[in-house]
């Protein structure tokens, strides 16, 4: 709004009184307690993010990130380092009971799991939202001559 300006009666001076502007950062922080950690595991690379009830995301960590090169970043140890990244997280924003969602067919998915496991974090489910092809493409019809 500015600078207001308030008149005084005659032989005083003026007063000039300044607003302070409202800053998002005046917003009170919402404490968090409980989120999901989705972990994707490939043949190349383990991802792992770490969300809220709502599925925001908050903060993700991979292998390659960590500092893992070529085949090392599909390791089970690289994954083991990944989750305890996510741990570090998850307990920097106060959260303590998670869910896990594992996604894909990495060797580094079961070891990220033992690695979120044995950390004091409550574990309240874990899913598997692996994709499963169904039936496939169709092959091509004979060639008739």
């Amino acid at each position: 709004m500015g600078k207001k300006r308030v008149a005084k009666k005659a032989g005083e001076a003026e007063e000039i009184i300044k607003d302070v502007p409202e800053t998002l950062s005046q917003k009170p922080v919402k404490e968090l307690r409980e989120g999901k950690v989705y972990v994707y595991s490939s043949y190349n690379n383990t991802i792992m993010s770490l969300t809220d009830k709502q599925g925001n995301v908050l903060a993700n960590v991979s292998s390659g990130a960590i500092g893992f090169k070529g085949t090392k970043k599909a390791t089970p140890f690289a994954a083991s380092k990944v989750a305890d990244g996510i741990y570090q997280l998850a307990k920097n924003k106060g959260i303590s009971r998670i869910e896990i969602v594992i996604k894909g067919i990495g060797s580094g998915r079961d070891s990220a799991l033992r690695a979120m496991a044995g950390r004091d974090l409550e574990i309240l489910s874990i899913r598997d939202m692996t994709p499963v092809p169904h039936n496939g493409p169709q092959p091509p019809k004979a060639r008739r001559i």
